[in-house]
């Protein structure tokens, strides 16, 4: 797909979420840097409050800070209305908030495990049908959805996560497909493990060898410039480091029984 006009825009602004650490606080400080407005949204206020004043400081950049929790509906409702009440039209909505959980599904908290679906699958489809319409109707915009490599296969002992990356990537494709030719794109971004608050959270009861093993870990600025970089293309799936690419696109080949066991031991306690 060709490069959108999100290059040569003149006034663009991004909404970001799970902007406070992370692949979404490097998202951050990279959009400031190309000179974009940004919304800012996490659950904590302080830490997004400090990286606003820091592009401000470097980059004169103009951001509006939303604190809230999105893996609830009171929190979606809170950005939706804010966004709308202020009259912020929206260039781009990045969906990076999300978070995974290792171990047995039978054995992991059930709240947690629900809470994940509810901000990495609900919340992420809630904003996207709250502010796409006004983009298609613009003829201007993207979606940049962060997904994982771990979208491509199912994960034993990290069943929830994987299902919902799953379908992250699948409702992004989808869209890349319902927007063709409205001057709208979609970009699905896959990284492999990545060294973040993320992993932390994930392995609080149970550290998959994954974490540790030979694929190594990526840095979150390189991905998130990977990313960015493909959003601005309206590239559909872009998946960040060559053995990360291998992996994923050798799915298809590798029989499902053994996928499984291959996984399952990728994720069992290193």
């Amino acid at each position: 797909m060709s490069e959108t006009s999100l290059s040569t825009s003149a006034a663009k602004r991004a909404l970001i979420t799970g902007a406070s650490a992370g692949i979404g606080r490097e998202l951050a400080r990279i959009f400031a840097a190309d000179g974009w407005s940004l919304v800012l949204v996490a659950r904590r206020a302080e830490l997004l409050a400090e990286l606003a004043a820091e592009l401000k400081a470097k980059h004169g950049t103009d951001a509006t800070v939303i604190a809230a929790d999105l893996g609830t509906r009171a929190g979606v409702d809170t950005v939706i209305r804010t966004v709308q009440e202020r009259g912020l039209d929206l260039d781009a909505l990045v969906n990076n908030a999300g978070y995974g959980l290792a171990g047995p599904f039978a054995e992991l908290d059930a709240e947690k495990q629900l809470g994940m679906i509810d901000l990495n699958v609900t919340a992420l489809t809630a904003l996207t049908r709250a502010f796409l319409p006004g983009m298609i109707a613009r003829r201007h915009g993207a979606v940049l959805n962060v997904a994982s490599t771990a979208g491509m296969q199912p994960g034993p002992l990290m069943a929830v996560y994987y299902a919902t990356k799953a379908y992250v990537v699948s409702f992004s494709e989808a869209l890349t497909e319902e927007v063709r030719g409205t001057g709208v794109t979609v970009t699905a971004l896959c990284p492999g493990y990545t060294e973040t608050e993320f992993a932390a959270r994930a392995a609080e009861h149970h550290r998959p060898r994954l974490f540790s093993g030979p694929m190594g870990k990526g840095d979150a600025r390189e991905v998130a410039l990977v990313g960015y970089r493909a959003m601005k293309k309206g590239t559909r799936l872009v998946i960040p480091g060559g053995m990360n690419k291998l992996a994923a696109w050798s799915v298809p080949f590798t029989p499902r029984g053994v996928l499984l066991k291959i996984v399952r031991r990728m994720n069992e306690s290193a």
